[in-house]
């Protein structure tokens, strides 16, 4: 680290740092991931790549320290937000870098969302500055001119009139950059929830959040090094993609493979092969959709390890995966809130149906609905503890004193603890039960149904009968060629009854093309719940 820069550690590894207290007061986590690697000598090393070019770490540092000085330029201060709308790519990563070095927070939207949604996230974030590409800015420019943003960027293409080009805006600025002298407990960046059940929440990050969910997980799973490259299906505008594909190579100084585009498997397969990453980052909905296609090792050859998250990873997907990749899949649960995964199986001790254990360097409780910790071996809420879990939701009071309880993270998932500390996933709170008046977790419903050879996909949800009470009903996505008939229908109910107990057998089956999911892909029940309250239950 130069020594003119406020990050000099002197002789601190920062990979060994146990709590924040053991980091300098003044630590900007951009400088962490950027300026070190120079240091340290890898400037000539890739650190990004994929369709939109080839960088190294200093030619990364360069453009980063570019786009920082071009936002300050723009207006832009220490805490102001600065929205990013842009696919994954080195503009990306270097907006957002660059934004984190001077002390702003960078917040990255979903370009899949409907372009009405996005007036909520100028308004709620009071951004400064919006980074975006063309094609998103344009079917919003009349609502980006009504609001308070000092300046709009547009990336490949000239957006609208008075918008400024990411290239020429870059160009002009000095590739020297010092870091803010940011404190640790300031705002580093901001990540928005899904908001599957209302307006999405602003998770609030400080600098010293981010190491102490990377380091465990890089001790504890993939161990990943210098010399492997990231390559993550989930987007970098999630949690679970961010740390895929910026954090956690950045920080270990390897490599980040970027797709631009939507992620279809012969894409996904045809990246594998081109770019030749080492480990694969997915969702288990993505892992299932690429098995229903022509799947064989030879299209995932250059992997070593695949890692699942966002929902639990049902066991017949990973026997089915290692069956034809001979790759073990890593299931894992992170959250928004927390920043990464806390929870995950590790290479060589993968316990099917389940989520693994809870990192050493976290704390963890299991609560059961009257606030007590659960008793052994019952199911409870699963509450978490840790340096690396968010502050508080932005602008949200309530939603903040409910989720974060003191030092506790409540994540809203209920789990059953074996006594060897193994966790399996039982659903989200408020996706449970009672049918004849015993709780039923959806989800152990739903691993039952995909052991059968007929389903690809099942989603379990509550409906309520003739006399007003509440049974499972199934929503299947059928594999390929079997027909959606009285026959296939007739053969799942034999099945429930030979493997489930009557209180959590379905008493209604609906043959679906597709479940509706969130964009990071996990099953949105609430809109099936929905769909089964409607009169027809169809």
């Amino acid at each position: 680290m130069p020594a003119k820069s406020a990050l000099s550690w002197g002789d601190k590894d920062l990979r060994t740092v146990k709590s924040p207290e053991d980091l300098p007061e003044i630590f900007n986590f951009a400088a962490a991931l950027l300026d070190r690697h120079l240091a340290e000598g890898r400037g000539s090393k890739v650190a990004l790549l994929g369709p939109g070019g080839t960088l190294t770490y200093a030619e990364l540092v360069r453009l980063a320290n570019q786009a920082g000085n071009a936002l300050r330029a723009l207006g832009v201060e220490r805490e102001n937000r600065v929205l990013l709308l842009l696919r994954d790519s080195p503009e990306f990563i270097a907006t957002y870098l660059g934004a984190m070095k001077i002390g702003a927070v960078p917040v990255a939207l979903n370009t899949f969302a409907d372009p009405s949604e996005y007036e909520f996230y100028v308004r709620h974030s009071r951004a400064k500055v919006l980074v975006g590409e063309a094609e998103f800015l344009e079917p919003i420019e009349a609502m980006l001119k009504s609001h308070s943003l000092r300046a709009v960027v547009s990336v490949r293409g000239d957006g609208f009139r008075g918008s400024h080009p990411f290239q020429k805006t870059l160009s002009a600025q000095p590739v020297e950059l010092d870091p803010a002298p940011t404190h640790r407990d300031e705002m580093s960046h901001w990540v928005y929830t899904s908001g599957s059940t209302g307006n999405p929440k602003a998770a609030v990050h400080l600098h010293k959040n981010n190491i102490f969910c990377i380091e465990p997980y890089l001790r504890h799973a993939v161990q990943m090094t210098t010399e492997d490259v990231n390559f993550s299906v989930s987007r970098l505008f999630f949690s679970y993609g961010l740390t895929n594909s910026l954090f956690m190579p950045l920080w270990v100084g390897g490599g980040s493979l970027l797709m631009p585009m939507r992620p279809e498997p012969d894409r996904i397969f045809e990246f594998i092969q081109l770019y030749r990453p080492t480990l694969f980052f997915c969702v288990p909905t993505g892992y299932s959709r690429l098995l229903r296609e022509n799947l064989d090792r030879t299209k995932m050859a250059s992997l070593r390890l695949c890692i699942s998250a966002g929902e639990a990873l049902p066991g017949t997907i990973f026997q089915e995966w290692r069956a034809r990749t001979g790759l073990q899949i890593l299931d894992g649960v992170g959250s928004t809130e927390f920043g990464y995964i806390f929870l995950s199986n590790r290479p060589g001790h993968v316990q099917l149906d389940s989520s693994g254990q809870v990192f050493p360097e976290h704390k963890f409780r299991l609560v059961d609905a009257e606030g007590n910790d659960a008793k052994d071996g019952a199911m409870g809420e699963l509450w978490i503890s840790s340096p690396s879990v968010a502050a508080f939701y932005w602008s949200n009071d309530e939603r903040s004193k409910k989720t974060f309880v003191g030092e506790w993270l409540r994540t809203g998932d209920q789990y059953a603890c074996d006594s060897e500390g193994n966790l399996s996933y039982q659903g989200r709170t408020d996706d449970l039960f009672k049918s004849g008046g015993i709780w039923v977790s959806p989800i152990q419903v739903e691993s039952t149904l995909l052991t059968h050879p007929s389903v690809a996909e099942a989603s379990v949800v509550a409906e309520r009968d003739a006399e007003g009470l509440e049974k499972p009903a199934a929503y299947i996505v059928l594999k390929s060629g079997v027909p959606s008939n009285k026959m296939t229908e007739d053969a799942l109910r034999q099945f429930a009854k030979e493997h489930l107990a009557s209180y959590k057998r379905p008493r209604s089956f609906y043959f679906v093309p597709d479940l509706p999911k969130t964009a990071t892909g996990k099953i949105q029940r609430y809109k099936l719940r929905n769909q089964a309250a409607q009169p027809s239950g169809t």
